[in-house]
């Protein structure tokens, strides 16, 4: 472990949701599977006082970081075993337009310790610029993480899931214990690697019909689709994609989905045309 006096002079904010690894194992497995080679774009959202940020630094000629707290910062810069390879962004990760991070002929690999509290919308945030991320490794709340690799038909199934399948692989690594930080969060933490598919399986017309259409069945996911989806779709258009109206959001995959809201796209597409009017809804 490395020693809790480290953090003395530090006060944790609550607010950033800060937990900072402590376990020198766990943080040499992290590094083991991230993997880093020397002419790899990183960038490392959360830094902390850079726990992961001084043994990672060896394996690159120059690290891109992320950090709210302009404490923090100041103490990164500080360190001079890392502020001569760091490129620090005192930002809001969800402020930053990744975008305008891109290097010409390098894809982006991104990691870090995400906070609780917002874990879910930096990665909802970060799939706005998935065509220019090579690969993620995020430490996260382990319901974050079951949700994540979910199948239709279980509890953790949900927006998360379809979302996050739908541009990436997922890999689960290994589970980190909540002693593993300080301060000890409640819960426990999962490793997860996240790899963007090169070409998607099942591809959306619109994203913003799919996230629609999703939106509107988890709402109120304990509502039958012929209820949630009702303004939508009637009973019989359901029943010709092979979905029960009688089945509930988390009972529908992620292709199906896909197939309800390229329906209608298509259909949009069609009306723009002039060719027949839209009647998915009744």
């Amino acid at each position: 472990m490395m020693h809790k006096q480290f953090y003395k002079n530090h006060h944790i904010r609550k607010r950033f949701g800060q937990h900072f690894l402590i376990n020198v194992n766990i943080i040499n497995r992290i590094i083991s599977a991230i993997n880093p080679q020397s002419n790899d774009y990183i960038i490392e959202i959360g830094p902390g006082l850079g726990a992961l940020t001084e043994p990672i630094i060896k394996y690159l000629d120059n690290l891109t970081i992320i950090e709210i707290d302009r404490d923090l910062v100041r103490r990164l810069s500080d360190n001079n075993h890392i502020n001569k390879k760091i490129i620090i962004l005192e930002k809001d990760v969800m402020n930053v337009n990744f975008s305008k991070l891109i290097q010409k002929n390098k894809k982006m690999r991104i990691f870090g310790n995400l906070p609780y509290n917002i874990s879910t919308k930096i990665i909802f945030y970060l799939f706005n610029y998935i065509t220019f991320i090579k690969d993620m490794h995020f430490m996260l709340q382990k319901e974050v993480a079951d949700r994540l690799v979910a199948k239709p038909g279980e509890k953790s199934y949900g927006k998360l899931t379809i979302m996050a399948q739908y541009y990436c692989q997922i890999i689960p690594l290994f589970t980190i214990s909540s002693g593993s930080f300080f301060p000890s969060p409640n819960v426990d933490s999962v490793m997860v690697r996240l790899i963007p598919h090169q070409i998607i399986p099942y591809p959306a017309i619109d994203m913003c019909m799919l996230n629609f259409i999703v939106n509107e069945a988890f709402k109120k996911r304990r509502k039958i689709l012929r209820n949630s989806l009702k303004n939508i779709f009637t009973a019989e258009v359901l029943e010709l994609f092979g979905i029960c109206p009688l089945s509930r959001a988390e009972n529908i995959s992620g292709e199906q989905y896909i197939k309800l809201a390229n329906s209608i796209s298509n259909q949009y597409s069609l009306v723009k045309k002039n060719i027949f009017p839209i009647s998915i809804g009744h």
